[in-house]
């Protein structure tokens, strides 16, 4: 890690580098809070999105729901099914069709894809760029 721009640095003290660590290591943790604060909004905005699809979703299925079951509950009368068993069946389509919309929303709104991955990685490898910062100052390469 000595080229041109590091010798430079050969005559400051150790103070003076260790200050230039702490000054760029409270930059970074700035950067970091934008990036998590940036991150972060996005996801809510996706938590949002994902929201108002469940609840559009119930909204629409609703009236479209009531008229298809009792089209069905119809079919099956006149297929000769009596009409408690035919509305019972009607009924149990539409909670597994129901369920499954709101089982899709809830996927939506799981912790991993809500998880701000991108800061959290980033925090990582600035953790690791710092910890060979500290290191190398210890060792005398600056």
């Amino acid at each position: 890690m000595k080229g041109s721009a590091m010798n430079s640095t050969t005559s400051r003290s150790i103070p003076e580098l260790l200050g230039d660590a702490v000054g760029q290591f409270a930059k970074l943790v700035g950067n970091e809070f934008e990036l998590a604060r940036a991150e972060l909004s996005e996801k809510a905005s996706q938590a949002t999105r994902a929201v108002a699809m469940i609840g559009a979703g119930a909204v629409i299925l609703i009236p479209a729901l009531v008229l298809l079951l009792f089209a069905i509950a119809a079919g099956l009368v006149e297929a000769g099914l009596s009409e408690p068993a035919s509305y019972l069946l009607t009924g149990l389509g539409a909670a597994v069709v129901s369920a499954a919309l709101i089982a899709i929303g809830i996927n939506r709104l799981s912790g991993d894809a809500l998880k701000p991955s991108l800061t959290l990685e980033q925090v990582q490898r600035d953790k690791l760029a710092a910890k060979e910062m500290v290191d190398d100052l210890s060792l005398g390469e600056y």
